[in-house]
């Protein structure tokens, strides 16, 4: 049995099984990761801490992710990607537990680095997933699906974690994404492939594989994209919440709109976006999209008073130009690495975007301040920051280079999958 060729038939059922898992997986993560930043007047409250230290819950989850990275990408292709990414999630359930039942801020702290730990690397597995079982005339429509998990979590994830806890306290979110959870691991043990066809198709040792990793020409350009975007994103990101309700008069009632709305703009915009990339060029599509991207955030970060409508519509906005530009983003690097170094490379790269995210979070901490009325001040400098990146990462966006042509692997990936996935279907 080849690769599939189509969406129809017994293989694109099952490439719907593996999609269906790997997003399900990615909704909640990402809703473990986004949901801290709208509970941040909450726990800057409850917790009573500074800007500064709340940046630093989201930087620790990043950070941890990052160094976690970096020793994942000297081992990962050793061993089979279902079981890598499964014990990864193992790993992830445990860390988001630990918070759900932390105590005081320094267990948080602790919390968000173990989750990140595991939690950080799922997401660079995934996407060595969709290289490995999707040819490249599918795989930006493939990366557009599973980036609509970011979508669905900020529809219906973050909205209901929210209200979690506004109703009962921050720590029920996590409680709740633990029971998710547990179901979403066994359906990854029916459903997701072995694939197992790159072990041993490099005989190097661990650090000579990090080297390898981190010194190809094709892949430090690919580091200085992810950088580039994830830097300023997330200056000004995990502010968004806190901002709207100190300096735009939005009250923590209305903020699950603010996610409902991008939600939806996102989970219809990515799809497409990933369709856009496969027709019309993945490079052409990125450089449309990150400038609408710099434009919203120079706009939200100097938003005055405003209602609840023209905040859900800048917010929506920065959110589907974020998504659609990280979709062609990701699907220009998916393509620019080797197969026999992809779950390597991966990892690597889930490394430098967490790093990269966790310093742009620490930075934008330290340069806000509180006024003596509670309002942030300084959001504007960090836009500005957040601007001057993105429109930097159209550059490396330009200087990447696709891989050299390598066989795709002779065994079909989905082999070892049964005939029939009836639940798939339905995704």
């Amino acid at each position: 049995m080849g690769d599939a060729e189509g969406w129809s038939g017994t293989n694109a059922g099952r490439e719907r099984a593996v999609l269906f898992t790997l997003a399900t997986v990615q909704f909640t993560s990402i809703v473990d990761f986004m949901v801290v930043m709208p509970l941040g007047p909450q726990l800057r409250r409850t917790l009573a801490i500074t800007p500064a230290q709340f940046g630093l819950i989201v930087s620790s989850y990043t950070i941890s992710a990052g160094i976690a990275g970096v020793l994942a990408s000297s081992v990962v292709d050793r061993f089979g990607r279902k079981a890598t990414f499964l014990g990864l999630y193992v790993g992830f359930l445990i860390g988001t537990l630990f918070c759900g039942l932390a105590p005081t801020y320094p267990a948080l702290l602790a919390a968000r680095v173990v989750t990140g730990a595991f939690g950080g690397v799922l997401g660079g597995i995934a996407m060595a997933i969709i290289g490995d079982v999707f040819p490249d005339e599918r795989r930006g429509r493939a990366t557009g699906i599973l980036m609509s998990a970011f979508s669905l979590a900020s529809v219906i994830g973050v909205p209901f974690g929210l209200f979690l806890g506004t109703r009962y306290g921050w720590h029920y979110p996590f409680l709740m994404l633990v029971a998710l959870g547990l179901p979403i691991l066994a359906q990854g043990v029916w459903s997701l492939p072995t694939l197992r066809d790159h072990i041993g198709k490099t005989k190097t040792s661990a650090w000579d594989r990090i080297v390898e990793t981190y010194s190809h020409p094709n892949h430090l350009r690919a580091f200085a994209l992810v950088i580039s975007v994830m830097l300023g994103t997330f200056m000004v990101v995990p502010f968004i919440s806190p901002y709207l309700v100190s300096n735009s008069g939005l009250t923590e009632e209305q903020l699950p709109w603010i996610y409902v709305g991008g939600g939806v703009l996102s989970l219809v915009g990515s799809p497409i976006i990933g369709r856009w990339a496969d027709r019309y060029g993945k490079l052409r599509v990125y450089r449309i999209i990150a400038p609408v991207s710099a434009l919203m955030m120079l706009a939200l970060t100097n938003l005055p008073k405003v209602g609840l409508a023209i905040a859900v519509g800048a917010v929506s906005l920065l959110m589907v130009s974020n998504a659609g530009r990280m979709v062609a983003a990701m699907a220009l690097v998916n393509n620019s690495v080797e197969h026999r170094l992809r779950g390597g490379f991966m990892s690597a790269y889930s490394s430098v975007q967490h790093i990269s995210s966790g310093i742009g979070a620490f930075l934008a901490g330290l340069i806000l301040a509180e006024a003596p009325d509670g309002s942030l001040v300084n959001y504007g400098w960090v836009g500005l920051i957040g601007v001057a990146s993105t429109l930097m990462s159209l550059w490396f966006a330009g200087r990447l280079r696709p891989a050299s042509k390598a066989p795709r692997p002779e065994v079909d990936p989905l082999a070892d999958l049964i005939d029939t996935v009836p639940a798939a279907e339905a995704f």
